[in-house]
């Protein structure tokens, strides 16, 4: 099984058991205001995301990790890959995307978790694990439009804002570094 350990995280593989933990973050407003289309998710829902979530690692060998709190076991947010298709800025794999694959660093922390630098330290881990173990030579963020937040922790990770795209059928703010 894939893990990063940092100085205050254990990054890893999702488990159907996390569900519990991230439904938290998933039933905020707040927190999944930027997340895909932006709508919140239930218990059972944020289950069936883990579950995608895995089917994506099948699919290209990265994927979400899950961050679990060193000092207490909890899981408090998400980080790592997802694939997209650059053509047509929809969710891919690396087989139907091509050429065309982007592959984008993200991360979502719980709202109570937020200001103490949780997604800076995991994307920073994921950003190295990906160049060196993965050999990605160019990392993108998707950040929507008045997320300062993410924007701080994109610009703290090496990514420059290269243009706005629209995926989800929302304008976004496409940030990218190259390896």
């Amino acid at each position: 099984m894939t893990t990063i350990e940092t100085e205050r995280l254990l990054l890893r593989k999702p488990r159907l058991e996390d569900a519990a933990d991230l439904a938290v973050a998933y039933a905020d407003p707040e927190t999944v205001r930027y997340i895909g289309d932006g709508s919140t998710a239930t218990r059972e829902q944020v289950e069936q995301g883990i579950a995608f979530w895995l089917e994506r690692w099948e699919a290209n060998g990265v994927g979400l990790f899950s961050m679990e709190r060193h000092e207490d076991g909890r899981v408090i947010g998400r980080s790592g890959f997802l694939v997209w298709d650059g053509g047509a800025w929809e969710v891919a794999n690396f087989a139907d995307a091509g050429e065309r694959a982007e592959v984008e660093l993200g991360w979502l922390v719980a709202r109570e978790h937020w200001g103490q630098g949780y997604a800076t330290e995991a994307a920073l881990a994921m950003r190295d694990w990906g160049i060196a173990e993965r050999g990605f030579t160019r990392l993108i963020s998707i950040i929507g439009h008045s997320n300062a937040r993410s924007v701080r922790v994109a610009e703290k990770i090496g990514e420059r804002y290269e243009r706005d795209i629209v995926p989800w059928g929302k304008p976004a703010m496409l940030y990218a570094l190259q390896a």
